[in-house]
């Protein structure tokens, strides 16, 4: 087995995030109970802490609410031999607190009606597990009836004020004031923004929120978990009360993810050796301070496995962020490139996320992958470094092999409404045959065209250029075992479009220059392409090639030209 034989060990449990199965079942769990104590002697009253999917933070949220609720008081078991147990404060405080957890992870409806009432039955399932408050003189007539009338179809006044309420009612019943645990708050507000009825979802939440961890005299403390900060003007600007932890932050830092440490210890009990490649394929995420942070799913299902490949890339879809790449400018796609080779972007971000900006806004667009885990901060500025009113400058990577991976695949991916064509191109290309490139080619800008142009402000004068920059890629992570591809790079007297540099001396290196058919200056596409074509010559673009030794009888030279969804190819 790759890595080294594997030892009897404790049980890796893939996908359970239920704190008390994990432990209760002798599974495979690296202690991070030390995040209690850290969280509650921080005395924050809400929390907001935001990290990739799968690094653990549902699992966290369940062990914060077995170690506090009153529905697991006596249960010391479930915390004997952690470290949190070394603490004899904490273990009076264990089981003592009411708490009301939900979670939002498996929103994803496509409207926000439907949106709406998936959140309400959320609401309304945690009304049924206390409806015995119902009981005796603990509530009058008309608080009652108040609590009677959360159901999916209530009001949004009533909806905005449940968690408020209930809050109330069990602090009355206990004595003492609520904890509350809401884990992936942003999953129904990424799904908005996909769907389009962001300002909808902002507005319904804006309300829940101030409510729920505001204006609520009956809440000791709260965590809130997710992808993405979402800026506080959308749904937290009543949150003055609001500690936000992010990947930037210090704080927390070691809780998610698991450290190298942690890793190889795993390694050695499972008797796997290949630590390089195991660090080459999950390490690369930072928090903080602390570098060297691996993706826990990944290292999971490495243990069970013992093989890599990429897992983390496959737990849910990427949608988003193939929609934010694709529809996106082309200087955004440039600067993919960069990264899809393996170089690094020096960019401003904010970390606040505003979903309305995603179309348009290239730092917004950096910012997300960022929080979400694809791109890892190498280094930045702080903000004593810069002068006063600037942003500080993020040196931005690909986060490790399994994200490359992933980008290479969601990037193939746009082209799988042409897949047959688009493999049929990418044959006739490497073949120099003209003829069956201009007859696939022109199948798949009918098949794939308008799909990179549908952002907020669509125009005939984008199509173009946002495909080819699009299709670049798509040459990119389908050729590159065979090419080093750049594009748009200085060469001789200008700028070529795109070369391909054979990384074996058997295969041919090929130019290709992209022009749009133009009205004003050409009467036909005939002439599109021969303007094309000439550019090559009189850029003299070949030199790139000729000055490393590739003769010219080894170099083709291709133009597209394009009007609309029509593309014609010659040499």
């Amino acid at each position: 087995m790759p890595g080294g034989e594997r030892r009897m060990g404790r049980t890796v449990a893939i996908g359970i995030q239920n704190y008390n199965q994990i432990i209760e079942r002798d599974c495979f769990y690296v202690d991070k109970t030390s995040f209690i104590k850290e969280w509650w002697e921080s005395m924050d009253a809400v929390t907001l802490i935001t990290r990739p999917r799968r690094f653990g933070k549902t699992l966290t949220m369940s062990m914060v609410e077995q170690f506090f609720s009153v529905d697991y008081a006596g249960r010391s078991d479930l915390f004997e031999g952690q470290s949190i147990w070394q603490e004899e404060e904490y273990r009076n405080i264990q089981g003592s607190y009411p708490v009301i957890s939900l979670s939002f992870a498996n929103i994803k409806e496509t409207s926000f009606e439907q949106t709406r009432k998936a959140i309400c039955r959320i609401i309304q399932r945690l009304f049924n597990k206390y409806d015995f408050l119902l009981e005796g003189d603990l509530l009058n007539e008309k608080e009652k009836q108040e609590f009677q009338n959360i159901s999916v179809e209530m009001e949004d006044n009533e909806a905005s004020v449940s968690l408020n309420l209930l809050s109330m009612c069990l602090s009355r019943y206990y004595g003492k004031n609520v904890v509350i645990l809401l884990d992936e708050y942003d999953t129904p507000m990424q799904e908005a923004y996909i769907a389009g009825f962001w300002d909808e979802i902002a507005e319904f939440t804006r309300s829940l929120f101030n409510s729920t961890f505001k204006t609520n005299p009956w809440l000791e403390r709260a965590i809130m978990t997710g992808i993405t900060r979402v800026s506080k003007e959308s749904i937290f600007s009543d949150l003055n009360n609001l500690e936000v932890v992010t990947t930037t932050s210090n704080k927390y830092a070691e809780v998610f993810g698991f450290t190298e440490e942690e890793v190889f210890a795993a390694m050695d009990e499972f008797g796997y050796t290949a630590k390089d490649e195991v660090k080459n394929w999950y390490d690369g995420f930072t928090f903080g301070e602390i570098r060297d942070i691996y993706n826990p799913w990944s290292i999971l299902n490495y243990l069970d496995k013992g093989k890599v490949m990429p897992y983390w890339a496959n737990t849910s879809s990427n949608r988003l962020v193939g929609k934010l790449i694709r529809e996106g400018k082309p200087g955004l796609k440039q600067s993919f490139e960069l990264l899809l080779k393996g170089e690094h972007l020096f960019t401003c971000i904010d970390e606040q996320i505003v979903y309305n900006q995603l179309d348009g806004n290239e730092k917004a667009v950096w910012s997300f992958l960022v929080a979400s885990g694809y791109l890892k901060v190498v280094s930045h500025q702080d903000y004593g470094q810069i002068p006063e009113g600037e942003k500080p400058v993020y040196e931005l990577a690909l986060t490790n092999r399994e994200v490359s991976e992933m980008f290479h695949n969601i990037v193939t991916g746009w082209f799988s409404d042409a897949d047959d064509e688009y493999n049929e191109f990418i044959q006739a290309l490497l073949a120099g045959d003209v003829e069956s490139m201009n007859h696939y080619m022109n199948e798949v800008t009918l098949a794939t065209f308008s799909s990179f142009d549908v952002g907020t402000k669509p125009s005939g004068k984008t199509h173009p250029e946002r495909f080819y920059h699009g299709f670049v890629l798509g040459l990119m992570a389908e050729l590159r075992a065979k090419y080093m591809i750049s594009s748009n790079r200085e060469s001789g007297l200008g700028r070529y479009d795109v070369v391909l540099e054979p990384r074996s001396l058997a295969d041919d290196a090929i130019i290709l220059e992209f022009k749009v058919f133009n009205a004003k200056k050409e009467k036909a596409l005939e002439d599109t392409l021969k303007n094309a074509l000439q550019q090559i010559e009189d850029k003299k673009y070949e030199e790139v090639f000729l000055a490393k030794g590739i003769p010219a009888e080894r170099i083709r030279k291709y133009g597209l030209a394009f009007e609309g969804k029509t593309v014609l190819i010659g040499e």
